[in-house]
């Protein structure tokens, strides 16, 4: 069964547009640039109708934005589950900062790929498909990748450091929103740190931090000119929040929330408290599937997000590899885009689930099922290091990390990861005395 059944794509009219532009000006035709301005006017005239529509107001009953009425809606649930932070901490911490860098570079240079593309891939590299190590070498190695790195910097041979990621900046910059502001930070807090360090963004991330540029108030941000809202950049913010809150997925979510609502809404937000929560709650569990569950607790019980997160759990039984998962997807979810948050959500649940206590497993299987699999792969990698610590993760994902961290946030240099998991246990100590 389908959950959307989504319009035909148009964005093909765009490159039409452009051609035929482009076309009569070759033939000498005249007033070509006051067509193109008419064109541009009405489309926007369109998009703007088009975004005025009115949303289900049972749904959108079910799905609000403001935190109070969020934690109304919840399920009941364990909030709290420690009240101190625990002796193996620290090694927990570490294992979930460092399967997390393995995720995200494991699936980095592959990221949105399909599964075939990727098979096709491993075939000619001779790499094993599931991967389970390092890429042995980047399609166009030699080019940039996010500032701070080249592509080929994310294989096996050529590491030195954990190379540039967004989803693994974005933990950096939740370290210093918490340092600078305190875990009582605002959404102005984070639109402030947003101005100060990004010098880029993509999707909803680009337009909030576009729209704060020009002045918009933090609050009015993420929600203005954005058709990225329900998309996985506020989820790929989790992690500083659940390694901040380790065992309190109610504070953790809260966190979330008050990072998420700079650029997303609805379940764009939930995934965000979502993950935060399961991440906070691995630190207190022996199993990664305990955690999925207790993150549930922390959002609105029937939303779209929570919903299809609960048939993600359904299909576990019939999920035993990334073709299973990868099949399901397509027959749901036929034409989302591969950075939405709705099958992003279940494919990181269904590679824990095939991963176990396997971290290789864990992270080779998500990143092969494809869509946004750095992300995916990432917060796989973070769930199952919080729960099984630094000791579960094989040598050879962190043999070239070399204990640091490449960063593009402006005026930081390298994050040691020593460093920032010493740093993360300052921020978990004052949010637990708070």
């Amino acid at each position: 069964m389908k959950l959307w059944n989504y319009v035909d794509d148009v964005e093909g009219w765009e490159r039409a547009i452009n051609h035929y532009a482009k076309q009569k000006i070759e033939f000498g035709a005249q007033g070509v640039a006051e067509k193109v301005a008419e064109i541009e006017a009405l489309l926007k005239q369109k998009v703007a109708e088009l975004d005025g529509l009115p949303n289900d107001p049972e749904l959108e009953k079910a799905e609000p934005d403001d935190l109070p009425s969020i934690l109304a809606l919840r399920p009941a649930g364990r909030r709290r589950m420690l009240s101190a932070l625990p002796d193996d901490f620290r090694d927990r911490l570490e294992g979930a900062w460092l399967a997390r860098c393995a995720g995200c570079t494991l699936g980095s240079i592959v990221e949105g790929w399909t599964v075939e593309r990727m098979q096709k891939w491993a075939e000619y590299l001779g790499d094993p498909f599931p991967l389970v190590d390092y890429w042995s070498q980047a399609e166009q190695p030699h080019l940039p990748r996010l500032k701070a790195s080249v592509r080929h910097d994310y294989t096996r041979s050529k590491m030195d450091g954990v190379p540039s990621d967004d989803d693994l900046n974005y933990t950096q910059l939740g370290l210093l929103i918490l340092e600078e502001y305190g875990p009582d930070f605002t959404v102005e807090d984070v639109g402030a740190a947003w101005v100060k360090y990004l010098p880029f963004a993509f999707t909803a991330e680009g337009v909030a931090l576009e729209n704060l540029r020009k002045g918009v108030p933090a609050m009015q941000a993420g929600a203005l000119n954005n058709p990225y809202l329900n998309f996985i950049g506020a989820d790929i913010r989790s992690d500083p929040w659940g390694y901040a809150a380790p065992g309190f997925p109610e504070k953790a979510a809260e966190l979330a929330w008050r990072d998420a609502m700079i650029s997303h809404r609805r379940n764009g937000i939930y995934s965000a408290m979502y993950w935060s929560a399961v991440i906070a709650a691995a630190f207190a569990v022996d199993d990664p599937m305990d955690a999925l569950k207790i993150g549930l607790e922390e959002i609105p019980a029937d939303c779209i997000a929570a919903r299809e997160i609960r048939w993600a759990f359904d299909k576990v039984p019939s999920v035993s590899n990334y073709k299973d998962a990868s099949a399901l997807v397509a027959e749901r979810y036929p034409g989302i885009w591969k950075s939405h948050s709705i099958q992003n959500n279940a494919l990181t649940v269904w590679g824990l689930a095939v991963g176990g206590d396997d971290c290789t497993k864990v992270i080779g299987e998500t990143v092969s099922m494809g869509h946004d699999n750095d992300c995916t792969a990432a917060t796989a990698g973070s769930v199952f290091g919080a729960v099984y610590g630094k000791s579960a993760i094989p040598e050879h994902w962190t043999r070239n990390f070399n204990n640091k961290v490449a960063t593009y946030l402006n005026g930081q240099s390298p994050f040691a990861i020593d460093d920032t998991v010493d740093r993360f246990v300052a921020q978990a100590e004052r949010v637990m005395a708070g």
